[in-house]
């Protein structure tokens, strides 16, 4: 008769289970791979107390059972696999991603994760591991919704991954980001377009003033295209098809952390086939690239070459190409200036002024696509100016822009009571 292993305490053992000599218990099985394993714990039983001075641990029982439920499974989970482990797998199988998305997406890992998460076993990762994790982010390092979503968007892949891989059985990151936004209640910030006043008054400002009068063309060419700053600072002359009347837009110009760890302008295509496309060049657009062009055949063209590609079309003061940040400043440089200046005249005058909103040069674009939308309804031209990859961006601006002609509307509608 065969005789069933005990413990001290006369408990009989599964198949297994041993008991050690310093007390401890151990279960022994093969994984997977049908390779030999182990785990350890003081407890056999979840009811069992920790012996005096030993850390406390998940039962042996405890582990069994999730043990056993992954091997049926067919899972890893007990291997020691890491979140760096599996980050260095899914970002080495990822050959589609643009050069910049991939830099980014190291600098933000090894910054904010690696050190952090990154050592624990994946199969350890808890929804509220996870959940701790992005709340140290927002609270100890002041992360907002877009940064948040940076890392959220970084890290739910890697667990998808482990999943198709047999690593884990489900995704810790499911719901994380819906519940940082009810606790913390953001709200994804809108950006909205100058209205028509805005817009003249910010370019009449830039054409009559001595000092912001050399950005005129770049703004005119941006509130005119509808391009992405990256699109447009990245336009060479060669990119300007005058017997066509288009501009061709093929890739952008990107100045971020490169892989040599250097901040740097770099090329890269557009994201999507959207992006490559050619867009009309309108009267006002021409006439201040002509004239930008005979400008430099006087006092130079921009000497950069980056990644090969030269003949750049907007450079500052040294020749060289401009930065994203740059524009921006300008920009704010200008809002401040103008603002002064009509509280000035509107305090002489006795009246409330009429300040520029603080803004960016993405919204310039967003302004643009706004004064088509209230002049165009073909959204799919629209969509295709404007290069969106969805018709759905093309449909919110749409439908924002014709805000203020659907309440004119509603008002006229309103005489239609008197007939009730």
């Amino acid at each position: 008769m065969l005789t069933r292993r005990k413990d001290e305490k006369g408990r009989i053992l599964r198949e297994g289970e041993i008991q050690k000599a310093d007390g401890r218990y151990e279960f022994r099985y093969y994984d997977v791979n049908g390779e030999r394993r182990s785990v350890y714990s003081w407890r056999l039983t979840p009811t069992d107390p920790i012996p005096e001075g030993k850390r406390d641990c998940a039962s042996l029982r405890e582990m069994e059972r999730d043990i056993l439920r992954d091997v049926e499974d067919g899972l890893l989970t007990q291997q020691k696999i890491t979140l760096n482990d599996r980050w260095g797998v899914y970002i080495a199988d990822k050959p589609e991603l643009k050069q910049s998305t991939r830099t980014n997406y190291r600098y933000m890992y090894d910054k904010y994760v690696r050190d952090e998460i990154g050592a624990m076993k994946i199969a350890s990762i808890k929804y509220s591991t996870m959940k701790k994790f992005f709340n140290s982010l927002i609270h100890e390092r002041d992360f907002k919704v877009n940064s948040t979503r940076i890392v959220y968007n970084i890290l739910h892949p890697v667990f998808v991954v482990a999943i198709r891989d047999g690593v884990i059985r489900t995704n810790p990151m499911e719901g994380i980001m819906a519940d940082l936004k009810r606790s913390n209640d953001w709200e994804q910030p809108k950006r909205h377009a100058l209205t028509e006043e805005q817009q003249r008054a910010f370019m009449a400002h830039v054409e009559t003033s001595d000092v912001f009068r050399r950005w005129n063309p770049l703004f005119t060419c941006l509130l005119g295209t509808g391009c992405r700053i990256g699109e447009m600072l990245g336009l060479r002359w060669e990119d300007v098809l005058w017997k066509e009347n288009v501009i061709s837009i093929n890739h952008n110009l990107i100045y971020r952390m490169l892989d040599s760890g250097r901040v740097g302008f770099h090329i890269t295509t557009p994201k999507t086939r959207k992006g490559v496309r050619l867009i009309p060049m309108f009267q006002n657009v021409r006439r201040e690239l002509q004239n930008e062009y005979m400008r430099q055949q006087e006092n130079g063209f921009c000497q950069d070459i980056v990644d090969g590609y030269c003949g750049f079309i907007w450079q500052n003061c040294f020749g060289r190409v401009l930065t994203p940040n740059r524009v921006n400043h300008a920009i704010a440089r200008i809002v401040a200036d103008y603002n002064q200046q009509e509280e000035r005249m509107a305090a002489a005058e006795g009246r409330e002024p009429n300040v520029l909103p603080r803004f960016s040069a993405h919204q310039l674009r967003h302004t643009f696509c706004t004064r088509l939308c209230e002049r165009e309804n073909d959204l799919k031209l629209i969509q295709e100016i404007m290069g969106h990859a969805n018709i759905s961006t093309t449909m919110d601006v749409y439908n924002e822009s014709n805000t203020d002609r659907k309440k004119a509307s509603f008002a006229r509608l309103e005489t239609i009571t008197d007939l009730f």
